[in-house]
């Protein structure tokens, strides 16, 4: 799969994950967070086994260690996101989650020995800027909740920095389930630890777990393990920054929310940050694009 392929995988993952803000708000009505996600990733975790039941079989000690560390990042990321958004506002929090774009490159490069190039650093900062236009208004005041989201951010940097690591490693679909299943363990012990699980929810609400466990989940979390072998964590976080650009413009279509002029701005810096990012690779020689995604594995 070359690079561009690869991306634009990704790319369609973030529209997945957009799509699905305006239903999972309204779902939240009715079920708490991590009860959400505890259902969520459980039936994905038995969706994905079913369907590759013969492949998970034959599932390696070195994939289970692998997998359960990744979902160990997942689930703190959705952990602490869920605390600090009962502690913070809703704008703020989608900023600070986005930073993981900066944070990205900085464990790359300290974890994985792969610093980004010239491109990718300018299109972080046009997409980071971007974030900030989209999302934050014009209370800034650091309160308790942005340090939980600011772990959360960490905490999805280090799953995304994790996949690079392991997804040449691993075989791509055991490594998906076992992660996934591994959100659902420790997401359901934290919903009982927090909250009162239940099955007793309106259809309505099931209908949104199970299409956010079968597509939010299961094929968009198997879709990234698989394709981010070809690509390099920066492009990825680069990439999942337009999860709010999207999420932005379904709540537009869906929900009737206003999309004025500083929104507009905000998404087209990021965009204008991923552009610059691929364009700015494509004129590094070969031998250093290929050193940018294979480094971790010398």
């Amino acid at each position: 799969m070359k690079r561009w392929q690869a991306d634009g995988s990704l790319g369609f993952v973030a529209l997945i994950w957009g799509s699905t803000f305006v239903m999972v708000q309204n779902a939240l009505d009715a079920v708490d967070p991590l009860t959400f996600v505890a259902w969520r990733f459980i039936l994905a975790a038995v969706f994905m086994t079913a369907l590759f039941y013969r492949r998970a079989r034959n599932v390696t000690r070195d994939e289970i260690k692998a997998g359960a560390l990744i979902g160990v990042w997942l689930t703190c990321g959705y952990i602490f996101q869920t605390v600090g958004l009962q502690h913070t506002t809703t704008a703020k929090a989608g900023f600070i989650t986005g930073l993981s774009v900066v944070i990205v490159p900085a464990l790359a490069t300290v974890l994985l020995r792969r610093p980004p190039g010239r491109g990718p650093v300018l299109g972080i900062l046009a997409a980071t800027v971007g974030l900030g236009v989209l999302t934050l208004n014009r209370n800034l005041s650091v309160q308790t909740g942005d340090l939980w989201v600011l772990a959360c951010a960490f905490a999805f940097a280090l799953h995304i920095t994790s996949v690079a690591h392991f997804s040449p490693r691993c075989d791509p679909v055991r490594l998906a389930i076992i992660q996934i299943a591994a959100v659902g363990v420790l997401g359901t012990g934290a919903a009982f630890l927090f909250e009162s699980p239940t099955l007793d929810l309106p259809a309505s609400t099931w209908g949104v777990i199970a299409f956010t466990g079968v597509a939010a989940t299961a094929l968009a979390f198997g879709l990234q393990v698989y394709v981010q072998r070809f690509t390099t964590p920066t492009h990825t976080a680069l990439i999942f920054s337009l999860e709010p650009v999207f999420a932005a413009l379904f709540g537009w279509l869906w929900a009737s929310e206003i999309l004025g002029a500083k929104e507009l701005i905000g998404c087209g810096l990021i965009l204008l940050g991923m552009v610059i990012a691929e364009l700015g690779d494509e004129h590094l020689p070969e031998a250093e694009q290929q050193a940018a995604l294979v480094g971790s594995a010398d």
